[in-house]
């Protein structure tokens, strides 16, 4: 059958946006693309097998990165995003290594910052990994040279999110003793550098005020994927709501049941990847 180039085209557009993260937080940035873009098809992975990127080695990290974007590459995406920023600053290869579009959490996120600061003074929170590359560091200094940029490590509060403890006095005492070393350069804003982060958002405000300006990368990185497929041609042009599919490593029900807090509803498709 000869198939016109238009319809070829549509058809390219009904492609899924795949997403990967190592667990729950990327759907901190898949909810916010699936707002701004609701026609858009999304396929989410989430390797809770492996979680937590932030303590493994950089060598491990990548290797992981590669391995998730080859599973979603597979289920015949259109563009890729990497909702997690220590593959984001370790795996910075990741794309030239895949043959989509590649849309990361780390240059919105700065974005976002450089144009919300007042006073030129931004801290950075993320997992040891996202920290220790420097990678944040680098593009805020590189955006605003004479910018004064701290960052700290906060390698227990991936598997607290994970577990659902949001409100836990654990998570709050941990959020007190990370922020405490920042809070010493009166920052006026702070990055949430790990998708994980903003379902702390709550107890991250209350415990460094009213007055501190938290950036979420999630938006800022949706808008990024709305630019990127408009550049390309590639919105999805259907009138219809876009479906949304699901695929973890490792214990699909509490995946589901965790996952149905950011779309207050059930999730339907949830696959365990073999």
């Amino acid at each position: 059958m000869i198939v016109s180039l238009s319809a070829k085209h549509y058809a390219s557009n009904n492609k899924a946006i795949g997403i990967f993260d190592s667990g729950i937080g990327g759907l901190t940035v898949m909810r916010q693309i699936h707002a701004l873009l609701p026609h858009e098809n999304i396929c989410y992975f989430g390797d809770t097998a492996r979680l937590p990127y932030g303590n493994k080695s950089p060598e491990t990290i990548k290797k992981y990165a590669r391995e998730n974007a080859d599973f979603l590459q597979d289920q015949n995406i259109k563009l890729l995003v990497v909702a997690c920023n220590t593959a984001c600053a370790l795996a910075t290869d990741l794309d030239s290594y895949v043959d989509v579009p590649l849309i990361g959490v780390i240059e919105p996120g700065v974005r976002n910052a450089v144009e919300s600061t007042k006073s030129g003074s931004i801290a950075i929170l993320g997992t040891k990994a996202t920290i220790s590359s420097g990678v944040y560091q680098k593009c805020l200094k590189a955006a605003l040279p004479m910018g004064r940029i701290f960052a700290n490590a906060c390698p227990l509060l991936v598997p607290l999110v994970e577990e659902q403890l949001f409100t836990h006095e654990a998570t709050i005492l941990l959020i007190k003793e990370y922020t405490a070393p920042l809070m010493k350069h009166t920052p006026d804003t702070v990055i949430l550098g790990c998708t994980h982060y903003p379902l702390l958002r709550p107890l991250f405000q209350e415990i460094l005020g009213e007055n501190i300006i938290l950036i979420d990368p999630a938006y800022s990185t949706a808008l990024a994927v709305q630019k990127k497929l408009r550049d390309l041609n590639q919105l999805n042009k259907s009138p219809q709501k876009g479906s949304c599919v699901f695929f973890v490593s490792d214990d699909a029900p509490k995946f589901k049941e965790t996952g149905a807090l950011f779309f207050k509803n059930s999730l339907e498709l949830v696959t365990l990847k073999i």
